[in-house]
């Protein structure tokens, strides 16, 4: 049971990367932020509502939350860029890879813990991972620096965001509260940024403007829901079983993303940075299970 759901967690996380990410290149990724987020607010606040959620609040999840809440915005725009503007084969397993390693400095910060010797040698592979995929030393155009610091800049986000709803609550219906309470604070801070950026100027929507979003709502609707299920399945798969199996299954959804650029957009890596992603992914893994 731990591994159907974790693996869920992998396709439903993959599949709203991708969403994400291919939305961003015909949206604005504030835009793309903003109306996914929205979405899950209402079906987390349905649920919250729905089993009582809110008895579990108290100064710690609260605190925790919106602090997940403030750096979630910034992380999903610089992914959901990278995304738009770099391959997703390359961006995906980079970006995975702070999900991982920030828990993991956390735990050893906070709680004493000592990494081993298959999360150290995890952290060597990872970080060889990352240069590859940026395509250094290899022929051809390497990805773009910028899209490497947005991929690096959203996985510390991710990691940072992580680690804060972990620390909010231990039980999952605490868990619940603390997403709804992240995603309510996402589209604050999203919202403000959004309207922030069109007084400077800058258009929210594309030039055929309110018909773009609507046309594209059910994947906006889709991209939000999806990380929210996955966020479930995820708690169930840790709950039923052992939490590393279900980290390192979980953190295979990398895959997915890279899959779906491939058979979508026929997206084409070359062989050191297929190489790389593999690599970050594979240090990924070794750092969850260790």
């Amino acid at each position: 049971m731990t591994a159907v759901f974790a693996l869920a967690t992998s396709l439903l996380w993959g599949l709203a990367d991708f969403g994400g990410g291919l939305l961003s290149k015909r949206l604005r990724e504030l835009t793309v932020v903003v109306v996914s987020q929205g979405a899950a607010c209402l079906v987390l606040g349905a649920i919250v509502l729905g089993t009582g959620a809110w008895s579990e609040l108290d100064a710690r999840l609260l605190w925790c939350a919106v602090g997940a809440g403030a750096i979630g915005p910034v992380s999903m725009l610089c992914f959901y860029r990278a995304l738009a503007i770099g391959p997703m084969g390359v961006v995906s397993p980079v970006a995975t890879l702070g999900s991982v390693a920030v828990p993991v400095a956390v735990g050893m910060v906070l709680h004493g813990e000592r990494p081993g010797l298959v999360q150290v040698a995890g952290t060597l592979v990872a970080v060889t991972g990352v240069v590859l995929a940026g395509g250094v030393g290899g022929g051809g155009a390497p990805v773009q620096q910028r899209t490497i610091l947005l991929t690096v800049i959203a996985a510390f986000g991710f990691g940072a965001t992580m680690s804060l709803v972990a620390e909010a609550s231990t039980t999952v219906t605490g868990l619940f509260l603390t997403l709804f309470v992240q995603r309510v604070v996402n589209v604050i801070v999203g919202g403000g940024a959004l309207c922030a950026s069109v007084l400077r100027g800058t258009p929210a929507l594309p030039g055929e403007g309110m018909r773009a979003v609507w046309t594209t709502l059910p994947a906006l609707a889709f991209v939000g829901l999806a990380d929210v299920a996955a966020n479930g399945t995820y708690a169930v798969a840790a709950q039923s079983g052992p939490v590393t199996v279900a980290a390192v299954l979980a953190s295979l959804y990398p895959v997915v993303t890279a899959l779906a650029a491939r058979g979508v957009l026929q997206e084409r890596l070359r062989a050191m940075q297929t190489a790389g992603a593999g690599l970050a992914l594979l240090g990924t893994v070794l750092l969850a299970s260790g």
